[in-house]
């Protein structure tokens, strides 16, 4: 067993070495040194016995310049500089020193350079930096981790040579299995706790990986994903990496288009690597759900630092299948091309190409069944979007660079089912026709011409009708589908004034997908059902006051006043549905009531 806290050799020089602040004098007191070795500019005074017995590149240089000068060597590309070369030495002349988790990997690949082999002593300076390797560092994940960040200084080569990266990523990856198999019985008794308690339960190492360089922190992750690691686990170590490296670009960037003509600093360039690599590195399976303001953070950071066009399409796709949870905000990604608009319209354009290819491959697979009165899923995420966008068209609307074509773009991607009410779209026109008054007639009436004023509300058709920016052309059908609206609403039919209503607008049958269709098609088809059982409980009540007069002039045939009473009842009656009788009705009526209102008059004046 190596113990953490010192080295030392088994054998002890007869005297007692010392080592002295600086390198050019003498490691030994009393003994002269006899070799000099320069490492990295520094020299240190040596001795050839002590060297030669445990490494074997000194014993090969020594033998090698036998009869020429051997009182200087050079030690060149050393790994881990003086600073170990000092500890190798230490250990040769058996000295005591520290072996820690940020020395034991330098320590290492000096001892594999100068050849500190078994065959030269027992356990040499490789055995005992492997044997602490394995019993007190691989068996700790932060020890691991630690270890592993200093790898990042030592030469490639020789790290890989000697597998300690690989020993330390498998090692991380092992205990974080162990981690995540203990913090399943920590959740549990979470359960009554907070919120903050069971995530410091589920994975509280995430922040130990955030000190590795992007290439180790690459290889950690996939070992993870091998044996077996969480998706929440991964996600919560991307996202706290991505924190940690890549707050420093400042977002004022974003709002100064000079600033991307210039080349990019080498920090712009590391961070360009690390943000493709998070994205390569994020979970594939469907149980995964990562973060939206994640998805977005990195989505600006990508377009911002350059990054290339798949790693952008991912974080792309990735959005778009949450594409009815995104908030406004979101949305309102800054463009960095000098002369365009102030947003990046093209990229939220194609997040919705992707959102509707969704949702068309979802209708796809759920055609052929019945929706009896069950929302379609894929159409409820399409209203939402609809009125996302058309927030979205109202916010980027005052931007006085943004083209009609990509303001039109984006209100013709979206079916016409995805509006229920163009009230919003109708605002979003009106601001941009105020902010950008050198419209011509034609732009205006094509803008205009997409939308439905039939399914514009009350108040939204009472605005439209004044306002003085819309093509006279569209005021005039705002007018005439009011009218026909309130000439609707006063009719007495209740079924017919929803039928042609449902007959002009056509909207219940566009909003809707194939089944909810379906299933809307059946309600109005029992609400029709239900109007003519109306019509004809009218009908019948209207067949027995025609019997009733009937009867009445059979029975009273022989009385003529009586005939004539009947008969006038049953014209009255009549005149319901015929405007000719029922007119000279009405005027006798009047003649008579003005008779009356006379003689009263006159009667009145003579009693008083």
């Amino acid at each position: 067993m190596v113990s953490e806290t010192s080295l030392s050799s088994s054998k002890r020089s007869p005297a007692t070495p010392k080592f002295c602040n600086s390198f050019t004098t003498r490691i030994f007191a009393d003994v002269a040194g006899d070799i000099t070795i320069v490492v990295d500019g520094e020299s240190f005074l040596l001795h050839k016995f002590p060297l030669v017995t445990l490494s074997g590149k000194i014993r090969k240089m020594v033998a090698e310049a036998k009869g020429s000068n051997v009182s200087n060597l050079e030690l060149l590309n050393f790994p881990g500089g003086h600073q170990t070369f000092e500890l190798a030495m230490k250990f040769c002349y058996g000295m005591n020193f520290e072996i820690t988790t940020f020395n034991v990997a330098r320590l290492l690949c000096a001892a594999e350079y100068l050849e500190m082999t078994e065959e030269y002593r027992e356990q040499n300076l490789i055995s005992r930096a492997e044997i602490y390797l394995n019993e007190i560092v691989f068996q700790s994940l932060q020890k691991s981790v630690e270890v592993l960040s200093t790898c990042e200084m030592l030469p490639p080569d020789i790290v890989d040579e000697i597998e300690i990266s690989n020993g330390c990523v498998e090692a991380i990856a092992m205990n974080a299995c162990k981690e995540q198999l203990v913090s399943g019985l920590s959740k549990l008794d979470c359960d009554g706790e907070s919120r903050e308690l069971k995530e410091d339960c589920v994975a509280w190492w995430v922040e130990d990986l955030s000190v590795l360089s992007i290439d180790y922190f690459q290889r950690v992750i996939c070992a993870m994903g091998r044996m077996g690691v969480r998706s929440d686990s991964i996600i919560a170590s991307l996202m706290h990496y991505a924190q940690s490296s890549l707050k420093g670009i400042g977002k004022c960037q974003f709002w100064n288009p000079s600033r991307t003509n210039s080349s990019p600093t080498s920090v712009e360039k590391d961070q360009k690597i690390i943000v493709e690599t998070l994205v390569s590195l994020m979970p594939t399976d469907k149980s995964s759900s990562i973060p939206l303001t994640f998805l977005f953070g990195m989505l600006k950071m990508a377009i911002m630092l350059g990054a290339i066009i798949p790693c952008r399409l991912e974080l792309e796709r990735r959005i778009a299948l949450r594409l009815e949870m995104v908030s406004l905000d979101d949305l309102l990604i800054p463009s960095l091309q000098s002369g365009d608009s102030l947003f990046d319209v093209d990229t939220v354009h194609r997040l919705l190409v992707n959102f509707l290819q969704r949702v068309e491959e979802e209708e796809t697979e759920d055609y052929g069944y019945e929706s009896d009165g069950f929302c379609s899923s894929g159409h409820g995420s399409l209203l939402k979007v609809g009125q996302l966008i058309d927030a979205y068209l109202a916010e980027i609307a005052p931007d006085p660079y943004l083209s009609l074509q990509k303001f039109i773009a984006l209100i013709e991607i979206l079916p016409d089912y995805a509006r229920v009410i163009d009230d919003g779209f109708y605002r979003a026109v009106d601001i941009y026709l105020k902010a950008h008054p050198a419209l011509t007639e034609q732009e205006c009436k094509k803008l205009c011409k997409l939308i439905d004023c039939q399914k514009l509300s009350q108040e939204a058709s009472n605005h439209a009708a004044q306002n003085d920016r819309l093509p006279l052309q569209m005021v005039v059908q705002v007018l005439y589908f009011e009218q026909l609206r309130l000439k609707n609403a006063m009719s007495g039919s209740l079924g017919d004034g929803l039928l042609s209503q449902r007959i002009s607008s056509g909207v219940p049958s566009a909003a809707m997908s194939p089944r909810d269709n379906y299933a809307s098609l059946r309600r109005e088809n029992r609400e029709l059902k239900l109007e003519i059982s109306r019509m004809r409980v009218r009908l019948s009540e209207l067949e027995k006051e025609q019997m009733f007069m009937k009867q009445g002039m059979i029975d009273k045939a022989g009385n003529g006043r009586t005939f004539l009473t009947s008969l006038s009842k049953g014209i009255g009656r009549i005149a319901i549905f015929s405007g000719q009788g029922g007119g000279k009705h009405q005027k006798s009526g009047r003649k008579s009531r003005g008779l009356e209102g006379k003689t009263g008059r006159s009667r009145r004046h003579s009693v008083s």
